[in-house]
């Protein structure tokens, strides 16, 4: 073995992990992103895991969480977003802008720990746990923050999943019900998992919408990043773009205008979940469940409350349009 794989060896862990999740969800449907954090939290708390491992593992949740990163923007897709009419769209930039303020506004007034709050508010916004990986390189480098925003945004999205489909039937139209789901829900599974159990019709709008809303991920990420580097500081930050960031915006611009093969599109969305649930894995390694139970309340408490507000203001702007 070569001194160069001698020092990431401890890459083997998270790559195990990751494998292990997504045999966990073909057997159960639970998110792969999810397990990966489960298992990796689990089995970095059971067993020591030496300091000679502990460059790979680091490894992987940074550099195979950019490559993360890059793969996902395959997903993106701007017309999505023209797609939907004047409305929508609203709806859509009024709701994102909304979060947005409201996590800047409100994050350190909970005094979630560290960037938690931010992480948090941003992935209620956007899309769930891949809006976080997206912007947690640029605003955190505390493995266990980012951890603990990925647990709460999931726990809150499969709750939400659950409650908007049965009080949303009883309450609102198709088309509401739709718009609802699609533009408040954190991942694409949440908001198909609830908008198909309804009907079709439901469904395929409910996605339609989440994809636009999913296309918001780039302006969103420079406007968050912006605001959380000027409140840092107290002043404008000039704004560094990362490599992978940069890949991302020519990526999803390339995808939204020229024809690609879908199963090239297949693939890279394959490897987006691959290398998302690596670097999972490896944050939940680093994570101590102890503190994370003591930070967790807090941060699950942060996320209702965001969580709450956006889907009122979505009901608003629903009965003003």
């Amino acid at each position: 073995m070569s001194t160069k794989l001698i020092k990431y060896k401890g890459l083997l862990f998270p790559v195990a992990i990751a494998a292990a999740a997504f045999g966990l969800s073909s057997a159960s449907g639970l998110n792969v992103i999810l397990g990966a954090l489960i298992i990796g939290i689990a089995v970095g708390n059971i067993i020591s895991i030496d300091d000679s491992n502990s460059l790979g593992i680091k490894k992987a949740s940074g550099f195979v969480l950019e490559l993360a990163i890059v793969f996902m923007a395959f997903s993106i897709n701007y017309s999505s977003l023209l797609n939907l009419g004047w409305e929508l769209i609203v709806i859509l930039l009024g709701t994102v802008a909304f979060v947005i303020f409201i996590t800047l506004f409100l994050a350190k007034k909970f005094k979630c720990p560290g960037s938690t709050g931010w992480l948090v508010g941003f992935g209620t916004a956007i899309c769930g746990s891949s809006a976080i990986a997206a912007l947690a390189p640029l605003v955190s480098k505390d493995k266990q923050e980012i951890g603990l925003a990925l647990a709460v945004v999931n726990i809150l999205g499969l709750l939400g999943m659950i409650v908007l489909t049965y009080l949303g039937m009883l309450w609102l139209d198709d088309v509401d019900l739709a718009t609802l789901i699609g533009a408040s829900l954190h991942s694409a599974g949440n908001v198909a998992g609830a908008g198909f159990v309804v009907n079709d019709t439901v469904g395929e709008l409910a996605v339609t919408i989440k994809m636009g809303r999913i296309a918001l991920l780039t302006p969103a990420l420079f406007i968050f990043s912006y605001f959380v580097g000027k409140q840092n500081s107290g002043k404008v930050q000039k704004f560094k773009l990362p490599w992978y960031l940069l890949a991302f915006i020519i990526v999803s611009l390339l995808v939204s205008v020229l024809p690609i093969n879908t199963t090239i599109l297949d693939g890279t969305k394959w490897m987006a979940n691959l290398f998302l649930a690596v670097a999972m894995a490896a944050i939940g390694l680093k994570m101590n469940l102890s503190q994370v139970a003591k930070a967790g309340k807090r941060g699950l408490i942060f996320g209702a409350v965001i969580f709450a507000l956006q889907l009122i203001f979505i009901i608003g702007l629903l009965y003003l349009l």
